[in-house]
């Protein structure tokens, strides 16, 4: 019905198969590919109703995984990875986790992992009493078993100059039942006979994994899931994270891939930028006044444009994301402007002579208009950015609306805070270049001794 509708242009079919380069026999996949953006709903719509439909196939597991921005791959959003031990404890905590989130699920959609006990095999379990009577060792059962239901190389040889393998084997149409056990025989080292196979082993049938898969060298389980609209990645992996510490052992460690990777490493990295970018606006507003209370006075409208940058997400249902945290950053640098206009004013009034106070509250009537043209000027540039559409929109509106209600934020609470900061933090002293004309006036007075000259050096009494 989508290819009909015009919505999705193809599909390529793939199965037996699926994805990660395992051979799966009970799988496949359906890559789907979208029209362009204007001829059709969201993606995430489409989705959604996609999810629903594959919900009423009876015992069958399908979801359907938005490709990520980041990257190629076609993965859940959330893939949460525990391990450690052995991977019968990684099965049990395993189930613990499933368990719990079946009781409350906060809105994890197709859960699945990577450990399932769907792939049948046989136990060999050697008597070893009766093989030691029959003078049979567990060397020979094993070299057996591997050689005919597998395969060994015993020798080589040359023929022509090329060297080649001799490689043993069994004949694989008698090797598809387990029964077939009863027509492998081994020798007995004692006497000489072949005994059947089957008189020395029990077989136990049972269900484990395809593959046993490991992360950073760990034996690990990857739980992996899609995310409800209600729920952010970051509070999905609080969640997970809560399950593990209060009802798995000490012993568990917990990783991530994917997006969630990507989650946790450019948190990290943008709060040291963000940080980073403070120290240098910070550094330089300081060589720029030769003061470090001027600075502090114009960096304490940062926090406050941050607060309305967050607000703003708030109030838009926006979540903290790697576009938002662009926005915060860029905000370091917006919300510092305000407060600039008003202290270097009020500096240049107060060098003037200009008295304290008066200075400072004709540096804010004089300044007002600057900074709401700048501040307006600033937030019109975001409208195209929030009121735009197309792909991409949800990225660039995010953007627009962080700078924007951080911006008009900051504005508002600059001409009522730096004021009061600058009074307080500069303690209403003398003027910034006071200590400077003093310095002149006293060497206009007091001239200092030219180079190499024998006059003394006075000096003070007492």
């Amino acid at each position: 019905p989508y290819v009909e509708s015009g919505e999705v242009q193809r599909l390529l079919v793939r199965t037996p198969g699926g994805f990660g380069g395992v051979p799966r026999f009970n799988s496949g996949a359906v890559i789907v590919v979208l029209s362009p953006f204007d001829e059709r709903r969201s993606g995430f719509v489409i989705v959604d109703e996609v999810r629903q439909l594959l919900s009423d196939l009876p015992g069958v597991m399908a979801f359907p995984v938005m490709r990520q921005g980041f990257g190629s791959n076609a993965d859940k959003p959330l893939q949460f990875v525990i391990g450690g031990g052995t991977y019968e404890e990684l099965a049990e905590w395993r189930d613990i986790l499933l368990e719990r989130i079946d009781e409350n699920n906060p809105g994890l959609l197709g859960l699945d992992w990577d450990y399932k006990e769907t792939q049948p095999q046989l136990k060999v379990h050697i008597d070893y009493n009766r093989s030691a009577d029959l003078g049979v060792s567990i060397a020979d059962i094993g070299r057996t078993l591997e050689t005919l239901l597998g395969s060994r190389r015993v020798t080589t040889y040359i023929d022509n100059g090329e060297e080649y393998e001799v490689i043993l084997e069994g004949e694989r149409d008698t090797q598809r039942t387990p029964s077939s056990m009863e027509n492998i025989y081994v020798r007995s080292s004692t006497t000489g006979e072949l005994i059947p196979l089957s008189n020395l082993v029990r077989l136990e049938e049972f269900a484990d994994s395809n593959s046993l898969n490991r992360y950073n060298r760990v034996r690990a389980i990857t739980l992996e899931a899609n995310l409800a609209p209600e729920l952010t990645l970051g509070e999905a992996v609080t969640y997970l994270e809560g399950l593990v510490r209060d009802h798995l052992p000490e012993g568990v460690v917990v990783d991530y891939k994917g997006q969630t990777r990507d989650l946790q490493q450019s948190s990290a990295s943008v709060m040291f930028v963000m940080l980073l970018g403070i120290a240098v606006v910070f550094l330089a507003l300081a060589a720029q006044f030769e003061s470090f209370r001027h600075p502090l006075t114009i960096m304490l409208t940062v926090p406050i444009a941050i607060a309305g940058g967050l607000l703003g997400l708030w109030a838009t249902g926006n979540t903290v994301n790697i576009y938002s945290q662009i926005g915060l950053v860029m905000l370091v640098g917006l919300a510092a402007k305000n407060g600039i206009l008003i202290v270097e004013f009020a500096n240049q009034l107060r060098d003037e002579g200009v008295e304290f106070m008066e200075a400072l509250v004709t540096a804010c009537e004089v300044r007002l208009r600057p900074i709401v043209m700048t501040t307006i000027t600033t937030a019109a540039g975001t409208l195209p950015l929030i009121l735009g559409s197309g792909p991409g929109a949800e990225t660039r509106q995010v953007i627009g609306i962080v700078v924007f209600s951080g911006v008009t934020v900051a504005t508002f609470f600059t001409l009522f805070i730096v004021p009061v900061a600058y009074r307080l933090i500069s303690g209403g002293g003398t003027s910034p270049l006071e200590n400077s004309r003093r310095l002149e006036r006293e060497l206009e007075v007091h001239p200092a001794p030219r180079s190499g000259s024998a006059e003394p050096t006075p000096t003070s009494a007492g």
